[in-house]
């Protein structure tokens, strides 16, 4: 893509300078549009070895298939007018490919929130028990990250500039030359080659290069796709370490060479290491902005050959991973339940305080009893490592008569998520749905890649 971008950044650099009345052919035109792709790459290498310079190379290798254009082929134009404007075409297209993943993602985990929307679990603040929430409510956190990441690309994709006919330092001296001082011609010309890139607008001023503070703000955003996906891949190991949720594990998969008993979370683990690399991209490129003297020095160029490239293709595998791992998650409702059960007669013990009172009992009495019995109730597990028993012995104390009947009743986990169910229902149908069917056609495209764990 990105000599053939270069191909067509000079056919339609050319296009703009005929269409503004400078002597270029509809011959030599025609010649450059049919060889966009007809690129003889071991031409253009001995070409550059030749000059040491690879745009040249280029422009030569270009006017071997086209040497009637060969004449006006980079008239006018700059390095960079290729290679910035080149690097903006394929961040834009990258954007469209992480905004096609991001959205499938969704769709995938959609299901899954839905499906567990009114499965009680442990809420953990702290990484301590706090209370009940759903493991659907707890994707829709996770859901929500990705949700923010997605405007961001779709932003960043819709407000994206090209650099557009600059010239050598920004100035445009170059094609002021080209018409006689024509201002009018100069801004045309610049307006003209971005409408026939696909772009709606140029960066305004510029030195010699586009601010690289646009490389940053795209890094950044790949940024924030990778922290969305760290949370997420580390709640889910986490989540593993409880036996509570797993993620996809094959049936002849192998944990351990060790430890054959071993399932170790080898997906979430992969996307938290991956992200932690991506994480720290904006660093690199906030440097590399900072250090730009004047109009343009050339310590950017090797830097921004590694990050933007990287950065696209770790956080295009992360996405890959978190779709496969969110289509295979595995719940265990049983040891989510048991979990719950350890915990939720203490969280009970409010409920079970008021329904006493309203019994007839004395709200300070029972307040004490409840204190005693949960003290001894946590020297039973932690001291013994027994399972919680402060229902037992509420059951078996008299001040608490009135509700012994109805006590079990009362520690239904459903009764403890507060709106959760109905807060998946509403984030699923106001955020996620409208998102999703505005993205129908992206969530129809296969992809090609995959995972391979």
């Amino acid at each position: 893509m990105k000599f053939s971008s270069w191909r067509k950044l000079w056919l339609a650099l050319a296009k703009a300078e005929q269409e503004l009345g400078i002597e270029i052919t509809d011959a030599q035109i025609e010649e450059m549009k049919n060889n966009i792709y007809n690129i003889d790459f071991d031409a253009a290498d001995a070409y550059e070895a030749k000059f040491r310079h690879d745009v040249m190379g280029h422009v030569h290798a270009f006017g071997d298939a086209a040497p009637t254009a060969m004449p006006i082929v980079h008239l006018g134009a700059t390095s960079c007018y290729v290679g910035d404007n080149t690097d903006l075409i394929q961040i834009r297209e990258a954007l469209k490919i992480i905004k096609r993943k991001i959205v499938k993602v969704l769709a995938t985990m959609r299901r899954f929130a839905m499906k567990n929307r009114d499965l009680a679990t442990l809420g953990f603040t702290h990484y301590q028990p706090a209370q009940l929430t759903t493991v659907g409510k707890r994707c829709t956190l996770w859901m929500q990250d990705l949700l923010l990441d997605l405007e961001a690309v779709d932003s960043q994709i819709k407000s994206l500039p090209m650099r557009g006919v600059k010239g050598t330092t920004g100035t445009q001296a170059s094609f002021l030359e080209l018409f006689d001082g024509d201002h009018e011609s100069v801004k045309k010309l610049n307006t003209r080659v971005c409408e026939l890139m696909g772009f709606q607008k140029s960066i305004p001023v510029s030195g010699q290069t586009y601010t690289r503070k646009i490389d940053f703000a795209v890094l950044s955003i790949l940024s924030g796709v990778a922290q969305s996906a760290y949370k997420m891949a580390g709640d889910i190991r986490l989540l593993a370490n409880l036996k509570e949720v797993e993620e996809p594990f094959a049936k002849s998969q192998i944990g351990s060479s060790a430890m054959a008993y071993k399932r170790n979370p080898m997906r979430s683990e992969r996307v938290c290491s991956i992200s932690r690399y991506v994480m720290g991209l904006p660093t690199m490129a906030a440097n590399t902005h900072a250090n730009q003297w004047f109009e343009r020095t050339l310590d950017d160029s090797a830097i921004r050959r590694i990050i933007l490239p990287e950065g696209f293709l770790a956080v295009d595998v992360v996405l890959n991973l978190l779709e496969n791992i969110s289509d295979g998650l595995h719940v265990w409702p049983n040891v989510i339940r048991s979990h719950v059960m350890a915990e939720l007669p203490f969280m009970a013990t409010e409920v079970i305080l008021m329904e006493g009172v309203k019994a007839g009992g004395d709200r300070q009495a029972l307040h004490e009893a409840i204190r005693v019995h949960s003290m001894a109730a946590g020297v039973v597990v932690k001291g013994e490592g027994k399972p919680n028993d402060l229902l037992e012995r509420i059951l078996n104390d008299p001040l608490f008569e009135s509700v012994h009947s109805k006590l079990h009743s009362m520690i239904d986990p459903s009764l403890f998520v507060g709106r959760a169910p109905e807060q998946v229902d509403d984030f699923i149908h106001e955020e996620v749905d409208p998102v999703l069917g505005a993205n129908m056609d992206l969530i129809a495209v296969s992809s090609v890649d995959g995972v391979n764990v």
